[in-house]
């Protein structure tokens, strides 16, 4: 691979690793079918990813994933897991993408990279989640869980078919993410929380 292709690579990796933040199977089942249709090529150790086995496993656990998110207050739930878990699919998925360097290289990139914007998006949906949920009582809990699943079908078919066009959505997301936080940030030097009565 030359330098340009590796980059774009990465970046797909990246964009992917972004989309399991906010589910953590639908860019895996979106890379199963990529590959198996011939539209990504994965890196050495990862073909299996392209098996019929994989992508059934992958659909089922989408289509769970999804329906969960529905269920009032298992959604809140299923954040605290879904945090660790959306790190170890990001660290796959830019893994998978990624070959022509070292294997250190591309372990701590996957790691550092990929299983960082896994947690940024998720930490982002974390948060909306917890306010739709202190705003709403949770009724608007299922527009955010639609907006999360459609956000990573969408991210994830963006990666592979424009790569381009994902790097830039990704990077988008990752500076509203540290807008918001610097925004929360200086509300709590603003308005700090009142001591607590002695």
């Amino acid at each position: 691979m030359n330098v340009w292709e590796i980059i774009l690579a990465v970046g797909v990796g990246i964009s992917l690793s972004a989309a399991c933040g906010f589910r953590v199977f639908v860019p895996m089942l979106a890379i199963s079918i990529a590959a198996k249709s011939g539209h990504l090529s994965l890196a050495g150790g990862f073909e299996w990813m392209a098996s019929w086995p994989a992508i059934v496993a992958f659909g089922v656990a989408t289509a769970l994933e999804i329906a969960a998110y529905y269920i009032p207050w298992l959604d809140n739930l299923l954040d605290t897991i879904a945090t660790p878990a959306a790190a170890v699919a990001g660290i796959i998925v830019t893994a998978a993408c990624v070959s022509g360097m070292s294997p250190l290289l591309k372990w701590s990139l996957a790691v550092v990279a990929g299983g960082g914007a896994a947690v940024a998006v998720q930490a982002l949906t974390v948060t909306t989640r917890a306010a739709s949920t202190a705003t709403t009582g949770g009724a608007g809990n299922p527009l955010v869980s639609t907006a999360e699943a459609a956000a990573s079908t969408g991210l994830s078919v963006l990666a592979i078919l424009i790569p381009i066009a994902a790097i830039a959505v990704t990077v988008l997301i990752i500076v509203l993410l540290i807008l918001l936080v610097r925004r929360f940030r200086r509300r709590r030097v603003q308005h700090p929380a009142p001591a607590a009565a002695a």
